[in-house]
């Protein structure tokens, strides 16, 4: 059985109410292929939750940006996996490059929270990827490999995670990685699951580029035949995020 297309659109710290409304009648509004053919998951800040929750399409869905590494508490400023599930959201964003780096989130701590998100029954988009230095060195899957295993180390069940493969130089750079870049990292990416955790779960496991993805660029990155999909940032806030959503038909044809 073949990989669902899987598109998620970060929205990031961006929005008010009332453009909060205007993307979602853009994405209401959208004429996409069924969710035989593709997921698509919309990721907007906190307090905008429950406003797209209730207003979205029911074939969309939702999740968080991140979530803390255990049960609430004295801990202020964030948010629970338990709260996420008590608001129905099925979704959340772990270990983005920008709080790994802004926020200093380490390896093993993102493999904490993705472990700590699915016991509580939230599935993940577990977000890795190198920095330009990181790639001028040639370090790129070691950068990579190292991400991985510190999810791997956590958790045994795969089913409900998706990986996003984000090259740090790319986001919201303008720069993208070609699509025989794209394809080496998931290649590798994939060989690694097969050859650390299972060959099962690297065949199953959906691995999305995100990266200055566009309506200009999606159709070619999703040709690559290890690129399950795309976890898109600026242009998930414009019309052409529906352009995106339909490049799942490469794959379905």
């Amino acid at each position: 059985m073949g990989r669902k297309f899987f598109v998620g659109g970060n929205w990031k710290c961006n929005g008010t109410i009332e453009e909060v409304k205007k993307i979602i009648s853009i994405l209401n509004g959208g004429d996409v292929p069924s969710s035989d053919v593709v997921e698509v998951v919309v990721s907007p800040p906190y307090v905008f939750l429950p406003l797209v929750k209730s207003e979205l399409r029911p074939d969309f869905h939702v999740a968080a940006q991140n979530c803390w590494v255990k049960k609430g508490g004295a801990y202020t400023g964030e948010i629970s996996a338990e709260m996420l599930v008590n608001l129905d959201i099925p979704w959340v964003i772990i270990g983005h490059s920008e709080r790994r780096a802004l926020l200093g989130e380490t390896n093993e701590f993102v493999g904490d929270k993705v472990a700590y998100a699915l016991s509580k029954g939230l599935k993940v988009i577990a977000c890795v990827g190198e920095t330009l230095e990181q790639r001028e060195a040639g370090s790129t899957m070691e950068v990579v490999a190292a991400q991985t295993k510190a999810i791997a180390e956590k958790i045994s069940d795969w089913s409900n995670v998706v990986i996003a493969y984000e090259p740090v130089w790319a986001i919201g750079t303008g720069k993208v990685a070609t699509p025989a870049q794209a394809q080496e990292v998931h290649a590798d990416l994939r060989g690694w699951l097969s050859s650390n955790v299972s060959a099962e779960v690297a065949e199953s496991t959906r691995i999305l580029y995100g990266g200055s993805v566009n309506g200009a660029n999606c159709k070619e990155l999703a040709a690559q035949p290890d690129v399950d999909g795309f976890l898109v940032g600026g242009a998930s806030l414009k019309p052409e995020f529906i352009d995106i959503i339909k490049a799942a038909t490469v794959k379905s044809a």
